[in-house]
């Protein structure tokens, strides 16, 4: 066979779970820019640093949440 039908056995073998693929890669893109932005306001208000971390911690347990969202109701 050729390498067209071999790729399309490999799509055809796929089940259907791209969209948890695709959020167990965004995830760790999302909480990386989360924590670029919690550094950059602790660099620009070293007072906030507190709230900052807070906020932060939950909004990356908010993110990592979706890949949990992903593979159960998917």
């Amino acid at each position: 066979t050729s390498t067209i039908h071999i790729m399309f056995d490999i799509l055809a073998e796929i089940t259907g779970k791209i969209h948890v693929a695709a959020a167990a890669l965004a995830v760790p893109v999302g909480i990386g820019l989360i924590g670029l932005k919690a550094c950059e306001s602790v660099g620009r208000n070293p007072e906030a640093a507190t709230k900052v971390l807070v906020q932060s911690i939950i909004a990356m347990a908010f993110a990592e949440a979706i890949v949990f969202f992903a593979i159960f109701l998917g």
